[in-house]
């Protein structure tokens, strides 16, 4: 961000959803929405009856999970290789002897 401007203007946007999600979450409820949602909350509903378990065991044991994960890894090994690359390149170029720090091969 540049000026002064764009951070007081960014400011003002999170300080307003911060205080729009305190509204939201403050204001009242129906008396027959709130019977409706009572015993309905995140913890009763899944935590308790182990979907929420089996769900994730379910996510992290697919193909497509692990395939996504390999594909992560290679990427980030990419990007390891590339960073060290350029930090040789310009403790080169600088002339000075700091190679040994960033080769952990």
């Amino acid at each position: 961000m540049g000026g002064w401007r764009s951070k007081f203007i960014f400011l003002l946007v999170v300080y307003f959803a911060g205080f729009a999600t305190a509204i939201y979450w403050l204001a009242p409820v129906e008396e027959g929405q709130a019977s409706r949602l009572r015993g309905k909350s995140f913890a009763s509903s899944s935590l308790r009856s182990g979907e929420l378990k089996q769900s994730l065991k379910a996510g992290f044991n697919s193909d497509e999970f692990k395939k996504y994960m390999g594909l992560a890894k290679k990427r980030a090994s990419d990007v390891s290789r590339y960073v060290k690359r350029k930090l040789e390149d310009k403790y080169q170029t600088s002339g000075s002897g700091r190679r040994d720090v960033y080769d952990t091969d």
